[in-house]
């Protein structure tokens, strides 16, 4: 997959693109239908599929929200999954209020059709485009004859009767609910970030060394325990994470912390990628070190038990 950093960074036209735009947060199912009818719809003119996205999330910019909504994908990951869906090219547009206020007709006539050679664009039927969200798709389909390229929208791709959307997706995840997000995400809820030095609690006073994760992602779980597996450098581990503030330490500090199942390695310094596959149990607090270290070694049981019956 082709990276461009914007428009500006694409030195020489391209030709018979067809283009799919979104902030693309999670990458979901819906997200995914887009992706792929892009890519259909390229192989089948001969041409190549292109998306776009924005960094930051153009809410960031424009909406004066105190505390915006979390990511559910981080750009790295967020970049990895579009390629996984066999787009071409990717467009990365830094999101700022001078791009926000870009003219609904420049913006397909300068930047689409003339940067990108668009021949089609494919796009979720919400879609608004240009200075104050002047563009929708009907206004894009009069483009598209002015212009010559075509439009498709898909429908929506829902679970059950609801939609899949970014911020359903998010209130899951916030739940504790991560085995439902495989029906929104098509995969399990991923965290990541580095294995870095933690309390020296797990292996020497209760038996279960743990790393100890400074994470990258934005959206966390639930506080609690969780069945989890985890992708390294070192290879793929199941394990059990803790979430939460260690209470029966009144630490009261937050920590992602991850058993890894019968692995005696060093992982500091590492950037793991940690896959949440269900919740345990809620955090709570013990009488002590003993009780603590007896419900670990439980919660090793169940996670086990888990991991086998998904085996099957």
């Amino acid at each position: 997959m082709e990276l461009y950093e914007g428009f500006d960074g694409i030195d020489h036209p391209l030709t018979k693109s067809v283009v799919t735009i979104g902030n693309f947060d999670g990458v979901h199912k819906g997200h995914q239908v887009l992706l792929a009818s892009a890519v259909t719809k390229a192989e089948e003119i001969g041409g190549i599929s292109v998306a776009i996205t924005f960094e930051p999330h153009p809410k960031r910019v424009l909406c004066k929200e105190a505390d915006p909504p979390p990511q559910i994908t981080i750009y790295e990951q967020k970049r990895e999954l579009i390629e996984a869906c066999g787009i071409d090219v990717l467009v990365t547009v830094r999101f700022t209020k001078e791009f926000a206020a870009i003219e609904a007709r420049e913006f397909v006539a300068d930047l689409l059709v003339g940067k990108l050679g668009m021949k089609a664009f494919i796009v979720g039927g919400d879609y608004h485009f240009g200075r104050k969200r002047e563009g929708d798709i009907d206004l894009m389909r009069q483009f598209a004859e002015e212009m010559g390229f075509e439009v498709f929208s898909p429908q929506w791709v829902t679970v059950g009767e609801t939609r899949i959307s970014s911020t359903r997706i998010r209130e899951v995840i916030k739940r504790g609910d991560v085995h439902r997000a495989p029906e929104f995400l098509g995969r399990f809820y991923q965290v990541r970030g580095e294995v870095v030095a933690g309390r020296a609690r797990g292996g020497k006073l209760l038996g279960f060394p743990t790393a100890n994760i400074q994470l990258s992602d934005e959206l966390c779980p639930a506080t609690g325990v969780y069945a989890v597996s985890v992708a390294s450098a070192q290879g793929q581990f199941e394990g059990v994470a803790n979430i939460g503030y260690s209470p029966t330490f009144d630490d009261h500090e937050f920590t992602v912390e991850v058993h890894l199942l019968d692995f005696s390695g060093d992982l500091y310094g590492e950037e793991i990628k940690v896959n949440m596959i269900q919740k345990l149990r809620d955090e709570k607090k013990f009488s002590g070190i003993e009780e603590l270290s007896q419900q670990i070694a439980t919660d090793v049981i169940n996670a086990r038990k888990l991991f086998e019956v998904l085996k099957r």
